[in-house]
C-alpha cells in the first residue's frame, strides 16, 4: 500500500509539473509519459506480492479415497449409474 501511494504521489507531481512548468518542451512529454505510465506500474507493483507459506494447504489434508463397503454384495461399487431405457411407444 506504501509504494502504490508514494507512486501515485510521484504521479500527481508529474501531472501538476506537466501542466505547470512552462516552456513547453521534451521535458513535459517526460512529466506526461510519467503521469500515464506510473498508475499500471503502480497497480502492477502493488498486486505482486510473495504469498506466505501459511496459505499453502498440506498434502495430509487431501479427501480421503471412497473405501469399498465390506457388507454389499460382489461387484457393487457404491457408484449410481443412470441410463436412458428406450420406451416401447417410440418404436
Amino acid at each position: 500500500m506504501a509504494k502504490y501511494f508514494t507512486m501515485m504521489a510521484i504521479r500527481v507531481v508529474c501531472f501538476v509539473l506537466m501542466v505547470a512548468i512552462q516552456p513547453y518542451s521534451w521535458y513535459t512529454w517526460l512529466f506526461a509519459l510519467g503521469a500515464i505510465v506510473l498508475p499500471y506500474i503502480a497497480v502492477v507493483i502493488a498486486n505482486v506480492a510473495a504469498a506466505p507459506a501459511g496459505r499453502a494447504v498440506p498434502p495430509e489434508r487431501e479427501i480421503e479415497p471412497l473405501r469399498a463397503d465390506p457388507t454389499a454384495p460382489d461387484g457393487a461399487t457404491g457408484v449410481i449409474r443412470i441410463a436412458e431405457a428406450s420406451h416401447p411407444e417410440d418404436k
